[in-house]
């Protein structure tokens, strides 16, 4: 038998390789409604896209190099952070995240931009916009300014 007064570094005392070893079921897995009622959380992984604070020099470099596109935005969300951008020489819609919007003005679809484009890593296949900047705000329509100012067009 183990000698009680040993303890593990957890402070759990320990046993010998011979005693039964209990299981409680269910088994503590992301997903589970135990998991889920629990009290730690899964600390969340963070973004694969690259933002204008996460973008390495090559990468930046590389975007101001690149050539200057127009578009239309197609739709953007300020509380989710993202948006889609419908290119005016047609092909897939573009993603933009809002920390590469410059200007004052939130977009909203129907908005006029122009951008230059990104390679998004790991596999480079995919292109984001970066240095979006509002050319023609979108005729009738409210457009709301970064601080929250509502005006209409």
């Amino acid at each position: 038998m183990a000698d009680p007064r040993l303890t593990s570094p957890s402070q759990t005392p320990l046993r010998s390789p011979g005693s039964r070893l209990s299981l409680s079921f269910p088994f503590l897995r992301e997903g589970s409604r135990v998991w889920e009622e629990g009290g730690e959380r899964p600390r969340t992984l963070p973004s694969p896209l690259p933002t204008k604070r996460t973008r390495t020099y090559s990468a930046t470099v590389r975007a101001q190099s690149s050539p200057v596109y127009k578009g239309v935005c197609k739709n953007f969300c300020r509380s989710q952070g993202h948006g889609f951008l419908k290119p005016s020489h047609g092909g897939e819609d573009i993603f933009v995240h809002i920390s590469d919007i410059e200007g004052e003005y939130v977009p909203v679809e129907g908005d006029e931009v122009t951008y230059k484009v990104s390679r998004v890593p790991p596999k480079n296949l995919k292109v984001q916009a970066v240095e979006v900047k509002i050319i023609h705000l979108n005729p009738g329509t409210k457009h709301e300014t970064w601080s929250g100012q509502i005006l209409s067009s």
